[in-house]
């Protein structure tokens, strides 16, 4: 089990228990060392003082906050500390929402919540009750020198903690999503009909990073000796003149990684052809009518 990294109470109405946190998800990413080019030797880092330009140690910084060009207020841990709320030690629910209405942009980072052995029973029922209602918890927590607003979701029997953006963090774009494209139909029948061929279950494990696998690779490529191989690279996707006519290729080129949606995405592909054959025949029969008339 990993070290908590934050350990109180969680409470609502009169009911608490102990509770610990554990982090959910962390990123896992090849890193690499500055080194110096000459006889690769690690560079080192040093903090100076900008008056005397000396080195300093890290025992020798203190935090302050600049509410003035060059004068600082100066701030002790031990100051910190006095000021923290309540929530450093005591996680309190302030109120149920709809699961539904919770949009997931102000999710920041994920937490597994775990009780102690004295809160096993209220937290079961909470996580209980909370998945048979489809309502998800919103609590204050301090941790890291900062309060946050947090989510609690109910999840495979137990309770996981989301750390959520504030209003003022999520940054929204004017009119995002509002265009004048007027989405005929036929297509949209068949963009249907592509996501389902392409549907699968959500397995993460499926998913991996490529560029990281690459790195991996190269790595070991260099301590064999042997040249490194350049990835092929795609081409730049050209622009789409007519839809309903890439959206028929892709069906096509879909049936063919997925035999057994092969007969219906045959079907559909069919559909436009015949949809699309349509309606050049009634464009060319109009174009035909207005130069008879013309002619006339």
């Amino acid at each position: 089990m990993p070290a908590s990294v934050w350990t109180g109470y969680l409470t609502f109405g009169l009911i608490s228990m102990p509770v610990r946190l554990f982090s959910g998800a962390r990123g896992s990413r090849i890193s690499f060392h500055m080194l110096h080019r000459d006889d690769h030797a690690r560079v080192k880092q040093q903090l100076v003082c900008s008056e005397e330009e000396k080195p300093i140690a890290r025992d020798e910084i203190v935090k302050g906050y600049e509410y003035r060009k060059g004068e600082y207020v100066i701030i002790e841990p031990d100051e910190i500390k006095k000021i923290e709320p309540k929530t450093a030690k005591a996680m309190e629910i302030l109120e149920f929402v709809k699961a539904e209405e919770v949009d997931p942009i102000y999710f920041e980072s994920s937490y597994y919540l775990m009780p102690e052995e004295a809160g096993k029973r209220p937290y079961a029922l909470l996580a209980k009750a909370l998945e048979e209602t489809e309502y998800y918890a919103i609590a204050k927590l301090t941790m890291h020198n900062r309060e946050y607003t947090v989510i609690l979701r109910p999840d495979q029997g137990g309770l996981m903690l989301h750390t959520m953006y504030y209003e003022n963090e999520v940054r929204r774009i004017e009119n995002f999503g509002k265009t004048d494209i007027d989405v005929k139909e036929a297509e949209v029948k068949v963009a249907h009909q592509l996501i389902e061929a392409l549907a699968a279950d959500f397995e993460p494990k499926k998913y991996y990073d490529t560029f990281e696998e690459n790195l991996k690779k190269m790595i070991q490529a260099r301590l064999e000796g042997k040249e490194v191989e350049a990835v092929e690279k795609p081409r730049k996707p050209a622009p789409v003149v007519d839809l309903m006519d890439a959206l028929r290729k892709s069906l096509e080129q879909t049936s063919k990684k997925k035999p057994a949606q092969r007969v219906e995405a045959a079907q559909a592909a069919n559909e436009i052809h015949v949809h699309g054959a349509a309606h050049k025949s009634a464009a060319h029969s109009g174009q035909k009518k207005r130069r008879t008339r013309k002619a006339a």
